[in-house]
């Protein structure tokens, strides 16, 4: 199984579409996304090309792949449009022996995670900074952002399949990679 990781699509059309276009360069089986997928947010400009209700077209194309967490900024309206389930605060995964407990990240995170059981993945977007880092019993990963990355980081996405995490920006190029 293939899983393509995102965050933080923002309403942004045009990151929205690369996305869409890397996962079928990517041959991913499902897409996890991992909130904040319509509204900007009061504490972040608009992004490039911001048209929720084309994001909306563009998501609702991909229903029976697409699996979601609900971020800060999605709210019940979201909810009404969307033809795929956003409300769950989070979701654990289990895939070929690796444990990853995704949520959007303004809940549980980096300095604050759920109680997970040692070696588990803690899965989180929000921040829109991709982040890999060893934390006293878990794996903390953050894909950054689609639309609006922080910190000096890169429009991108992540990969999982298997044992190993790929961090990629939207042409595909590695930045990242981490194995269990």
């Amino acid at each position: 199984m293939r899983y393509l990781i995102a965050s933080d699509i923002h309403g942004s059309l045009k990151y929205a579409e690369f996305l869409f276009k890397a996962f079928k360069r990517e041959q991913a089986d499902k897409i996890l996304l991992l909130g904040d997928l319509l509204y900007h947010g009061p504490r972040n400009d608009l992004p490039e090309e911001y048209n929720p209700k084309a994001v909306i077209e563009l998501l609702n194309k991909y229903k029976d792949r697409i699996l979601c967490v609900r971020g800060n900024c999605d709210t019940e309206v979201d909810q009404m449009v969307l033809d795929f389930p956003i409300m769950a605060d989070y979701a654990i995964l289990s895939v070929d022996g690796v444990t990853v407990y995704a949520t959007h990240g303004h809940v549980y995170g980096e300095n604050n995670p759920p109680k997970l059981a040692g070696g588990e993945i803690l899965l989180c977007g929000h921040t829109h900074v991709p982040k890999c880092m060893q934390k006293e019993g878990f794996a903390y990963m953050n894909p950054g952002s689609v639309s609006i990355p922080k910190e000096d980081s890169w429009h991108g996405y992540m990969m999982w399949e298997g044992k190993t995490f790929t961090w990629k920006d939207m042409e595909g190029n590695v930045k990242l990679e981490y194995t269990c």
